[in-house]
């Protein structure tokens, strides 16, 4: 299984990338020592901290539909911020 599932690409997360933090979406049961390691591997980079966030899950929706009541949750995302040593970049967008 892989650590790294994808990158985030959104407006707030692409301006911190110039400052040298990158977004990442992780498979949940991933720590930061194993985090570090994938980027570091991956990217050929040092990283000099990981912070990490567990998003949605818990929450249950209801509708009610003519068919009747149904209900779902939402998925459990983890994600994980990277911030680089000076001068090391991860291009994103290099394979495009």
């Amino acid at each position: 299984m892989s650590i790294l599932i994808k990158p985030i690409i959104t407006e707030k997360v692409t301006a911190q990338n110039e400052k040298g933090r990158y977004g990442f979406i992780v498979a949940r049961g991933a720590n930061k020592v194993e985090i570090k390691k994938a980027v570091e591997k991956h990217f050929n980079v040092t990283v000099k901290s990981v912070n990490t966030i567990t998003l949605g899950g818990g929450k249950e929706k209801t509708k009610y539909t003519n068919k009747g009541v149904s209900k779902a949750s939402q998925p459990v995302i983890k994600k994980a911020f990277v911030t680089l040593a000076e001068g090391d970049v991860i291009d994103l967008y290099g394979n495009i």
